[in-house]
């Protein structure tokens, strides 16, 4: 969807807040990533520094994200997301749900089968409702992992992503397969998440990059950033996932 006609959801405090406008939009998606100084938001967005600072000011008016100053060089100013991006508007795309509803009018091999299709049936939904919902899902995915890194041995990296790949078998996430360590490159065979879902042209698993982002950030003390890149919903027979 073109940024200016994308309405988006922010969760504060105080409850949800809306956004749209292409500048507010780029400067929250920008800062979703990172934090950022004023100068690199207004060499990103390619707009005056005047009219930098009147969106930053608005966005910091509606408590969606806070102002410091830089330790440094005090001239400086230096911004970070004080609220979290829970989802966007899109396109309604129905013709995936009706299709995974389809699957209830038949009998499931076994009870993960059927929790599988109600999940990418959850999914769907969003989807039909004009709703995008990744952003949250990756966040819970996030919080997930790191509890579920609590349970692994305290070993080394290696170590670690073993367990990674004993944890997604003993729960029928799917079959892990680390391909390299730099950059660190997971596969996912008979991936829980995607499986169900018919080729849509792009990845789907955000649930699945938050829960490795989750789990590494508990690992290493590091927020790593995990991009899903082939997905069995853009046609491949694995997923993969790179860390950026």
């Amino acid at each position: 969807m073109n940024a200016t006609n994308r309405t988006a959801l922010f969760a504060t405090n105080n409850g949800f807040i809306a956004i749209n406008g292409a500048v507010k939009l780029q400067i929250m998606d920008l800062l979703d990533k990172r934090p950022c100084t004023f100068d690199e938001i207004v060499q990103t967005t390619g707009k005056a520094k005047s009219t930098v600072s009147v969106h930053l000011n608005d966005l910091k008016k509606a408590n969606l994200l806070r102002e410091s100053v830089d330790t440094l060089d005090r001239r400086k100013k230096n911004y970070n997301l004080s609220s979290k991006y829970v989802a966007c508007s899109q396109k309604p795309l129905d013709t995936h749900y009706y299709h995974s509803l389809e699957n209830f009018s038949s009998t499931f091999s076994s009870e993960t089968d059927f929790f599988q299709n109600v999940f990418c049936a959850f999914k769907a939904g969003f989807e039909a409702q004009g709703i995008d919902h990744n952003p949250i899902v990756k966040h819970i995915g996030s919080d997930i992992g790191t509890q579920i890194a609590n349970t692994f041995e305290q070993g080394d990296f290696l170590d670690s992503l073993e367990e990674v790949r004993s944890f997604w078998k003993c729960y029928k996430l799917g079959k892990v397969q680390i391909e390299d360590t730099d950059p660190l490159t997971i596969k996912v065979k008979d991936c829980f998440e995607c499986m169900s879902m018919p080729v849509l042209g792009h990845p789907i698993c955000s649930f699945d990059e938050g829960m490795l982002e989750g789990i590494l950030y508990k690992i290493t003390g590091e927020r790593p950033s995990i991009k899903e890149t082939e997905c069995y919903a853009t046609g491949d027979n694995h997923c993969l996932f790179i860390k950026l």
